[in-house]
Formats: C-alpha cells, sequence, structure tokens
C-alpha cells in the first residue's frame, strides 16, 4: 500500500483545516499516536480506520487515497489498486467529483472474503453493480445475493457489508455524498 501518499495526504488535510494531531484525533475518533503514525507513512492503516478519518473531516475515501495535489486529476491517469491488510483490494476509477458528489471503485473480494463496514458520513449511498463472480451484500440487515450484471443502491449511513461467493467477485462500488462532503472541517 502506498503509505507515503496516504500520510501525505492526510497531513495536507489536517493542516489545511488548521488542526493539531490532538484535535483531528478528537474529530475521527483515531488516536494522536495512530494519526502520527500515518502521517510519517509508519503504519499501514485499515480502510476503517480511512473511513473513520474520511467521515471525521467530512471527506470522500478518495481524498486520502488519491494521489497527493490532484485537485483535478487526470480523467485519463490510471489509479494503483491498494491492497488493505487482511482486507479488500481497492482502485480508484473515477476519483471524488464535488460537480456530482461522487467517486467509484472497482472492488475484488475473493471467494467466501467478507468486509463489513461501519455507517458513513450520513445521507451517503452507495450503488454495488457485480462485474464478474458473485456476491452478497448486506444491507437493512440482511444479506442480498448478487450475480454478474446485477445492481443494488442502499443507504452506506447504517452498517453495510460484502460477501465474495464461491468464485469471489469484482465489482464497482459507487459513492454518492450529500453536499458538505469534500470540505475538510476546521477546529
Amino acid at each position: 500500500m502506498t503509505e507515503d501518499i496516504i500520510g501525505a495526504n492526510l497531513r495536507k488535510i489536517r493542516n489545511a483545516a488548521g488542526l493539531s494531531l490532538s484535535k483531528a484525533a478528537d474529530l475521527t475518533g483515531v488516536s494522536k499516536a495512530m494519526l502520527g503514525q500515518i502521517e510519517r507513512g509508519e503504519s499501514s492503516p485499515t480502510i476503517a480506520t480511512l473511513w473513520k478519518i474520511a467521515k471525521g473531516f467530512h471527506l470522500p475515501l478518495t481524498a486520502l487515497i488519491g494521489a497527493p495535489d490532484a485537485d483535478q486529476p487526470d480523467p485519463a491517469v490510471a489509479f494503483e489498486t491498494v491492497q488493505f491488510p487482511g482486507s479488500i483490494a481497492v482502485k480508484i476509477i473515477f476519483p471524488f467529483d464535488p460537480a456530482l458528489g461522487g467517486e467509484t471503485f472497482r472492488i475484488s473480494l475473493t471467494p467466501g472474503q467478507t468486509h463489513v463496514s461501519q455507517p458513513h458520513e450520513s445521507g451517503v449511498v452507495e450503488e454495488v453493480f457485480v462485474l464478474s463472480g458473485d456476491m452478497e451484500v448486506l444491507r437493512d440487515g440482511g444479506w442480498v445475493a448478487l450475480g454478474a450484471g446485477e445492481g443494488i443502491r442502499f443507504r452506506a449511513d447504517q452498517s453495510h457489508g460484502y460477501r465474495g461467493g464461491s468464485q469471489g467477485a469484482e465489482f464497482l462500488n459507487m459513492h454518492h455524498y450529500p453536499r458538505h462532503v469534500g470540505v475538510a472541517t476546521r477546529g
């Protein structure tokens, strides 16, 4: 994983918001020590930790895992896949676009692999579209089976998750954010 990119992005976001590590820890629920380790590239954060940080700063996930200084990314640029330790692999397809209020990822699940996500920012909606394989999506407390060519939309401001079927799955995951997301909180 690109710990240096994530660390540089976090430092830039925190500094732009005028926050100390202590204030950022209060805002995100991630310890000051962990935030410092991430900023220095000394830690490989989990996707759950990055979502806590994104939620605390009212930012999309690509603000943390995308290329630094890519305020206006070139749509022709190919993004690397980020393999989170012991978890899912995520590739940015379309980084966050404030005009559209969304971002799109390609996610890989191995057979039987389960990823349960804590609630995102209030008002976030996700769409899943299965490219290949089969999977289940946890929404509203129940698992919904999906095969290639099928999709589902659900509220992501509640617990939700993904589980790879017998073949595993590749799927597009679109996040749609409320209007206030994309501007870091100032402390």
